[in-house]
């Protein structure tokens, strides 16, 4: 599935690109726009009709409410948070009239702003399929692939994620088909096969480097999942590419 796409309005260059920088780094689900002028934004809205937008009000050209507003008439305006150095009601007040999801004073933190959009992604079905992709599950589970062979826990992921950790729970239940251990064991479990292959790894050491502590627990896991022991695997591997050589 396509990424999604976010748009960054702001005239502040500092804002405009600590946060673009941020977000490559940290959110690569998504695409990025940036516009340092209300002209700018409506010009990439029509073309590229991004997802979300973080949408300064006080911008050379056209404001943000401008901005919005025009979006709003030709039915093209994205979920829509508004970045402020302005604390006023009346402001936060109008930006809610319009439909903005939410009103953030700057200066804001960018895991702050992450976890935003996060939590606005997950919540609309016309953003992305509910059945296939979550953008929280994804980043999830590139932490898993790269940090198998550590200690992993849902708390920690849960962490990295932005999110709480019932919550990240619900998600991989309802994405995965499985619960978030059943989902690392099971990734575990794909790694462990390939040391399997080599004889001069010891089962314990096997379950090491794929970061279960517990050689018994990981046997326990590995025939649940793949009907038979580590050894039991090895040997029915062996006999494969056995069978594989005399063939060719």
């Amino acid at each position: 599935m396509a990424n999604l796409r976010l748009l960054i309005a702001d005239d502040e260059p500092k804002v405009r690109n600590g946060m673009y920088t941020y977000l490559k780094l940290n959110a690569e689900w998504l695409d990025i726009y940036l516009a340092e002028n209300g002209e700018e934004a409506l010009n990439i809205i029509y073309k590229y009709k991004p997802d979300v937008m973080l949408l300064d009000i006080h911008m050379p050209i056209k404001d943000g409410f401008e901005v919005m507003t025009e979006a709003i008439a030709a039915k093209v305006c994205p979920k829509t948070i508004i970045l402020s150095g302005y604390d006023e009601f009346k402001y936060a007040q109008k930006a809610i009239r319009l439909g903005a999801v939410d009103y953030i004073l700057k200066p804001c933190r960018p895991d702050e702003i992450v976890k935003k959009i996060k939590e606005i992604l997950a919540i609309r079905e016309e953003i992305f399929s509910e059945e296939e992709f979550n953008p929280i599950v994804e980043a999830a589970k590139k932490y898993i692939a790269e940090h198998y062979d550590e200690e992993i826990t849902l708390a920690k992921v849960a962490e990295k994620a932005s999110v709480t950790s019932p919550y990240l729970s619900a998600l991989f239940t309802k994405y995965e088909k499985c619960g978030f251990v059943d989902y690392l064991n099971n990734y575990r479990i794909e790694r462990a096969k390939m040391y399997l292959s080599n004889y001069g790894i010891k089962t314990y050491q096997v379950a090491y480097k794929v970061g279960f502590k517990d050689e018994k627990y990981f046997s326990k896991q590995f025939k649940k999942v793949t009907g038979m022991s580590p050894s039991e695997y090895r040997k029915t591997y062996t006999r494969y590419s056995a069978s594989l050589n005399t063939d060719t």
